[in-house]
């Protein structure tokens, strides 16, 4: 049985960009990058983008505790990308998983 309290959180979110914003979307989600692997609890942040489908880009995360997960998430640079990206993302979706075997 896993340990909530001391198995990191893994993060799956998936952004799915408005075909003629695909650019401004890549670049607001490479910003994010820096400022989050320098924040506490960020054991990896990854941006993937599909090959099939370049709209479509993915994060992979792994967070050391859920609370500093939810930390980042209210974090200013994530206010800045939401404000930027305004209108120019289809969908967005994240996943909470955690390890299993």
């Amino acid at each position: 049985m896993n340990d909530k309290r001391t198995t990191p959180l893994n993060i799956v979110a998936n952004i799915i960009a408005k075909e003629d914003k695909l650019e401004l979307v890549k670049n607001a989600l490479v910003k994010l990058i820096e400022p989050t692997r320098a924040e506490q609890g960020c054991i990896n942040y990854d941006l993937h983008q599909d090959n099939e489908n370049p709209a479509h880009f993915m994060f992979f995360e792994n967070w050391s505790s859920r609370e500093l997960w939810q930390q980042h998430m209210n974090n200013q640079h994530l206010a800045d990308y939401l404000e930027e990206t305004e209108g120019a993302v289809d969908s967005f979706t994240v996943n909470e998983m955690t390890y299993v075997n």
